[in-house]
């Protein structure tokens, strides 16, 4: 996760400080919340510099499928080719930087095609026709621009910033011992079953932070509660990879996390007796939030928008053959996380328009926020553009 520092805005002592060990350090500061500065040097150097989410491959599944996503302050060109090979594009026409496709538009074509002066390109990227624009339009130097992109459990993955870079990270080593944990799940055979969309008055950071401690839950989650012990479970350390989460216990009475503790799909047949009794909330930096049940899959995926403002897209995934069941209904998985995001989305705002008090310190984090910790450790390595330093996986690390 090499970002370079490239002047970051925050100062070198503040991110030194957020990198100190858990006890010794401090949050990062008010700046790294509401300032637009540091707004946008995270989505050049963060988010247009490392492997990003765009989310799931099953919406590329065809040749020609083709689908725009948003990645930093710019978008990306997502294209199944006719050998079934997913490639990746910077989102603009080498003509005159028309986007390809909208943000969020899908389509299904035999050619990639420029809706303002319909220059057309293979699925390859090479570039097929270009009406009326002379003899010197070079194909091979007018080809789309491309970019390295990954799937992994379902999962599109792109990174905007490391073409021609021989150093730069691959995808396994960003992701790291994280795939190793996930392995059990499967989740790349498993199916989106239901889909929210929220928009959130806060810093994408915030949400993260918010997303690694439980420490709130008995206030502000009963539902939660009902099926979870919050004060249970472990952390990860010393993993290699961008990542950072741990486990959380089910109640005794609880199959898995619904409105009602009952198993609302089947039970993941990879896993073993501890797995079938606990949760597994993982951060892959910087975007994608996953949280491991014993029969789905949740994951959230967020788009900063602004300083003070992220999209979340939920997605609760499901085996195939539980979505095909005709009495199949994920209502109890659904609404129980619904309630929990929305109570979580009201204290994250909550934060974000305490920080603009002109009282506002950075405050110290609490004995049991170590994986908040490491997320802000995280980020403060983005900013100084060096590695976080992680060690070896030691036996056991999740269990």
């Amino acid at each position: 996760m090499t970002t370079g520092r490239a002047s970051s805005p925050l100062p070198q002592a503040a991110l030194d400080a957020a990198r100190r060990p858990f006890g010794e350090s401090s949050l990062l500061p008010l700046e790294a919340y509401v300032d637009d500065d540091v707004f946008d040097w995270e989505l050049r150097h963060v988010f247009e510099r490392a492997w990003v989410c765009v989310g799931r491959a099953s919406e590329l599944s065809v040749p020609g499928a083709q689908r725009a996503e948003q990645v930093g302050r710019s978008s990306v060109m997502l294209v199944r080719d006719r050998d079934g090979e997913l490639r990746a594009f910077a989102n603009i026409c080498r003509h005159r930087g028309h986007e390809l496709l909208a943000c969020g538009e899908s389509t299904v074509r035999g050619v990639v095609q420029c809706p303002y002066h319909a220059w057309s390109y293979e699925l390859d990227g090479s570039l097929r026709a270009a009406p009326h624009a002379g003899p010197q339009v070079v194909a091979v130097d007018n080809a789309l621009v491309p970019l390295r992109v990954a799937e992994w459990g379902g999962w599109v993955f792109v990174d905007l910033g490391a073409n021609g870079d021989v150093d730069a990270i691959s995808f396994t080593a960003h992701a790291g011992a994280l795939v190793e944990i996930a392995d059990a799940w499967h989740s790349a055979d498993l199916v989106v079953a239901e889909e929210h969309r929220y928009e959130v008055a806060g810093n994408w950071k915030l949400v993260c932070e918010n997303y690694h401690e439980c420490y709130h839950c008995p206030l502000i989650h009963p539902e939660l509660c009902r099926v979870t012990d919050a004060g249970s479970g472990a952390n990860v350390r010393d993993a290699p990879g961008a990542f950072v989460g741990g486990t959380m216990a089910l109640s005794p009475h609880a199959a898995t996390m619904s409105t009602s503790g009952r198993l609302v799909g089947t039970v993941r047949s990879g896993l073993d007796e501890l797995q079938r009794r606990q949760i597994v909330y993982l951060q892959l930096f910087p975007n994608l939030l996953i949280a491991f049940h014993p029969d789905y899959v949740l994951t959230h995926r967020l788009v900063p928008l602004t300083p003070g403002r992220t999209r979340i897209e939920c997605q609760w995934l499901f085996a195939p053959i539980d979505v095909a069941r005709p009495d199949f209904d994920p209502r109890e998985a659904v609404e129980l996380w619904d309630v929990t995001n929305r109570q979580d989305w009201a204290a994250v705002e909550s934060m974000q328009r305490g920080m603009l008090s002109p009282h506002y310190r950075p405050g110290v984090l609490a004995h049991n926020e170590d994986a908040v910790h490491q997320f802000v450790a995280m980020v403060a390595c983005a900013h100084l553009g060096v590695e976080l330093q992680r060690g070896a996986v030691p036996a056991g690390y999740l269990r």
